[in-house]
């Protein structure tokens, strides 16, 4: 101790010891409450396995830190009986991520706080240039004037692009609905494009469903779930993804569950990928805009026509209803394979999926139970995403891990 430390008072002491023995729970916790698991003291003291004061002092940490609030002072509920236990909250005004996302149709960037709160979003251009960094440096500039603007602190940046990435190298092997190369190498020309605009923190860059999935998992629909199965359609094509335990399968190289080329019309369409019938060619936006009939037009997205034309027609429309027959017939027997492989808990569907599933839930449902050995046998839930851009949300997952991994190390590197 130098003359200049003033002498630690037995409280400071022993909260400091508390602390210590807690340090390993410090990214448990913050997950917990980053998660919803966790919103009450109690509830994070009973989760970790430690004592009050541990908890007590872990939370105290992870407030010092701008991560989370402690309301000290809660509102007993009525009829509740005793002192009610401290509230944990994220910290409205903490940290951010930097989340992007590309699509067929464009782009978006977005702030992410914990909790996946949407801080602030921008919607880019609605063409995709066919250089890789072109786009990803409009994205980041987008990011980066959000981070100007509210003036937060970023902890990184995630970026979701509707392709298979592979790892370790970060490649966007397949971007079919791109006019990328195949093989680009995303990771590495985001990170680049992240580090030109002065924004710190670590990069990252994975497929849209997959982290779309992730997002559910932690923040939606499939929190909970053990096993969780996610498809969706995104603006093009139809994708796929698997939780197991809370972490994402991706196989060897994370190329697992490009279900999308799973064959469900065998006499169907040629799909991108040279096969034919695939559920990527047989169940997406333009698929059914085709199915009922319609043009694509070039003023807003496929998904939104399709979504607006089923809201707007189905059932009163016969060439809507057909078309929502088909697609959901079609959905169904993908699902009952992946059923029968993969003996999820838990299915959800998001993009136009979920939109066709709130249309009819019970003949899809009736169509998995039909073609699949655990439908029959026990059913298999099936729910719609709950996100709003959900790969988004995902994106930022990517940033925040560290962070939830190691907080006080995470945070000391910017």
């Amino acid at each position: 101790m130098t003359g200049k430390e003033a002498p630690r008072t037995a409280g400071e002491a022993n909260t400091r010891t508390r602390l210590d023995r807690g340090r390993g729970a410090l990214g448990p916790a913050l997950e917990l409450v980053h998660t919803g698991r966790a919103p009450t003291r109690a509830v994070l003291t009973a989760e970790l396995g430690v004592t009050r004061a541990t908890a007590g002092a872990v939370a105290a940490e992870l407030e010092a830190l701008g991560l989370i609030r402690v309301d000290a002072h809660p509102g007993a509920a009525a009829g509740a009986q005793g002192r009610p236990s401290h509230r944990l909250e994220v910290a409205e005004d903490g940290p951010v991520a930097l989340a992007a996302q590309v699509h067929a149709d464009g782009f978006r960037a977005a702030l992410v706080g914990l909790g996946g709160r949407i801080v602030a979003t921008a919607p880019g251009c609605e063409t995709v240039d066919a250089d890789p960094a072109k786009v990803l440096g409009s994205v980041v500039e987008e990011g980066a004037r959000l981070l100007r603007e509210t003036g937060r602190r970023c902890v990184g940046a995630g970026l979701a692009v509707p392709s298979a990435v592979a790892e370790p190298e970060g490649l966007a092997l397949n971007p079919l609905h791109l006019a990328w190369p195949a093989g680009a190498p995303v990771r590495e020309i985001f990170s680049e494009q992240v580090r030109a605009a002065g924004i710190t923190g670590p990069a990252f860059a994975a497929n849209d469903i997959n982290l779309a999935a992730l997002a559910e998992h932690r923040h939606g629909a499939g929190r909970g779930s053990r096993d969780l199965l996610c498809v969706a359609t995104g603006h093009r094509g139809v994708g796929g993804a698997l939780v197991l335990d809370g972490r994402l399968h991706t196989g060897s190289s994370g190329l697992a569950l490009e279900v999308g080329h799973l064959t469900v019309n065998p006499e169907g369409r040629p799909c991108h990928c040279g096969s034919r019938g695939c559920l990527d060619v047989e169940a997406d936006p333009l698929a059914f805009l085709t199915a009922a009939g319609r043009d694509a037009g070039p003023e807003v997205s496929q998904l939104q026509q399709a979504n607006d034309l089923i809201r707007d027609g189905y059932p009163a429309d016969p060439a809507v209803r057909t078309a929502v027959e088909v697609l959901i017939d079609r959905l169904g027997l993908g699902l009952a394979g992946l059923v029968n492989i993969l003996n999820p808990d838990r299915i959800i569907l998001g993009g136009l999926h979920r939109t066709l599933f709130d249309a009819d839930p019970e003949r899809l449902r009736a169509v998995v139970a039909d073609r699949s050995l655990w439908g029959r046998s026990g059913g298999v839930p099936i729910l719609a995403c709950t996100l709003d851009h959900n790969s988004l949300v995902g994106a930022a997952e990517l940033a925040w891990q560290p962070v939830l991994d190691d907080p006080p190390a995470a945070l000391a590197e910017f």
